[in-house]
């Protein structure tokens, strides 16, 4: 049996039906749901996942597309984002691997889809491959693709200290003057987590840059007091970089 019809058989053994159609208007989701809570979900993944193993890296991605492509429940584009992240391939996340996450984060097009890839997939390779990836997110932050747009700016979400903040700023900024709400929230999001390492230079940008509004909230949750902006840091890279 191929791993798509086994990931499809294991979902519907932990499926509730009875909340497939909330799940599916909560997310707003063209595709329906089984209604697989996310627990029971990750717990039938690992194990077929671990009873499935693929023996080599365009085998594993030509599956996760596969999973991807062929879903006819959301649930089963979770299970390819899962796949992507499984531990078992992780020496196989590799520059090789960008045309696959570049085509889940544009036809996924929804938060629930993006914000992993965003956060792990794509911010994982940044780490391992900064010279390539770089430039790479510069483009992506002016893309007329929103979500490729919110992909860059939220790279860095989990870098905490070692965020390259002119980098941060540089996917920032071609999206200040956007009123959409996955740009705004997007860029609080981004500010907020990296202010728990330097709230001051947060606070110090937001004032700069007069952001206000979802991002500007976002921006500064979790900031309490009164604090100080930081000096400016280097200016940040053109989109040419």
């Amino acid at each position: 049996m191929s791993l798509r019809k086994t990931v499809r058989l294991a979902l519907e053994e932990v499926a509730e039906p009875g909340k497939a159609a909330a799940m599916q208007a909560y997310m707003k989701s063209d595709l329906p749901f089984l209604g697989v809570q996310a627990g029971p979900r990750r717990t039938a993944l690992k194990r077929v996942f671990a009873e499935h193993r693929l023996d080599a890296a365009p085998e594993w991605r030509r599956a996760v597309l596969e999973l991807w492509r062929e879903a006819d429940y959301r649930e089963e584009r979770y299970a390819a984002i899962e796949l992507s992240g499984f531990r078992y391939y992780r020496p196989w996340q590799s520059l090789y691997t960008v045309p696959m996450y570049e085509e889940m984060i544009v036809t996924g097009a929804w938060w629930d889809l993006v914000d992993e890839l965003a956060t792990h997939r794509i911010g994982g390779l940044l780490a391992a491959y900064p010279d390539a990836m770089r430039p790479l997110l510069l483009e992506w932050a002016h893309s007329d693709d929103l979500w490729k747009r919110r992909t860059a700016i939220l790279s860095q979400n989990r870098f905490k200290a070692r965020t390259d903040t002119a980098l941060l700023y540089a996917c920032i900024e071609p999206s200040l003057s956007d009123i959409d709400f996955f740009a705004r929230k997007a860029i609080g999001w981004a500010l907020r987590e990296y202010a728990k390492t330097n709230p001051r230079e947060v606070v110090r940008y937001v004032d700069a840059k007069g952001i206000t509004g979802l991002s500007r909230r976002e921006a500064l949750k979790n900031i309490t007091g009164s604090i100080a902006p930081a000096a400016p840091p280097a200016p940040a890279p053109s989109a040419q970089a």
